[in-house]
């Protein structure tokens, strides 16, 4: 389990140049200062995780339920856009109305971003799961990008589930691995990342620290 996390919102792809001239491709990530509204412990809940807000939202704007909880939570505490939670391996060294920062990051630092990924509609077998195709001769008429054969004969006389088909492509939960972080500019609240992360332009990205990489 991760020990520190963060909610980011995806600004978009530049590039920057290392020590050697080298370009690097870097995914910008805009992280509002986050307010921890409740701690979630396995004694009560089952598991350890932080409950986050960011931004500012109007008070009247709230339902009863979203502004009992943020009352709950203390007078400090503003109501925010969202409310986030973050798994976090344990939550002792954090208090509720704390303020989570993107200098919980430094350079180098190794972290596994997740996101939903972007929506591509109903795309076929080859361009979901990357299929070869059918044969473009040899009596082949009209199914060039059809997936073939699905299932077996008598037995077992169904389609397994799970079988790879055409469907619905991306818009799913997506966790990309042990990303660099390239700079943490705390002045501006910005992450720079090297390489890309799922998601669009203004998505809303958790980022952790790797659980199978490290510094």
């Amino acid at each position: 389990m991760p020990s520190k996390a963060i909610v980011g919102e995806k600004v978009g792809m530049t590039q920057v140049w290392d020590d050697q001239n080298r370009a690097i491709a870097v995914t910008v990530v805009r992280v509002t200062p986050v307010r921890v509204v409740q701690l979630k412990t396995p004694d009560r809940d089952g598991y350890s995780a932080l409950q986050v807000t960011y931004g500012i939202r109007k008070a009247r704007t709230l339902n009863k339920p979203e502004a009992g909880h943020f009352a709950s939570a203390g007078d400090g505490i503003d109501p925010g856009k969202a409310l986030v939670e973050l798994r976090v391996a344990d939550t002792a060294e954090y208090q509720v109305g704390q303020e989570l920062t993107v200098g919980l990051l430094s350079a180098g630092d190794k972290v596994d971003v997740t996101a939903v990924s972007k929506g591509k509609g109903f795309a076929g077998g080859m361009k979901r799961h990357n299929f070869s195709g059918q044969g473009a001769s040899h009596g082949n008429h009209k199914h060039h990008r059809a997936p073939g054969s699905i299932g077996a004969c008598a037995t077992p006389a169904r389609v397994f589930k799970g079988t790879r088909m055409a469907g619905q492509m991306g818009s799913a939960k997506v966790t990309t691995l042990n990303l660099e972080v390239v700079q943490a500019d705390a002045e501006r609240n910005l992450l720079l990342l090297k390489g890309a992360v799922p998601g669009p332009r203004g998505g809303t990205i958790l980022i952790r620290d790797a659980v199978k990489g490290g510094k």
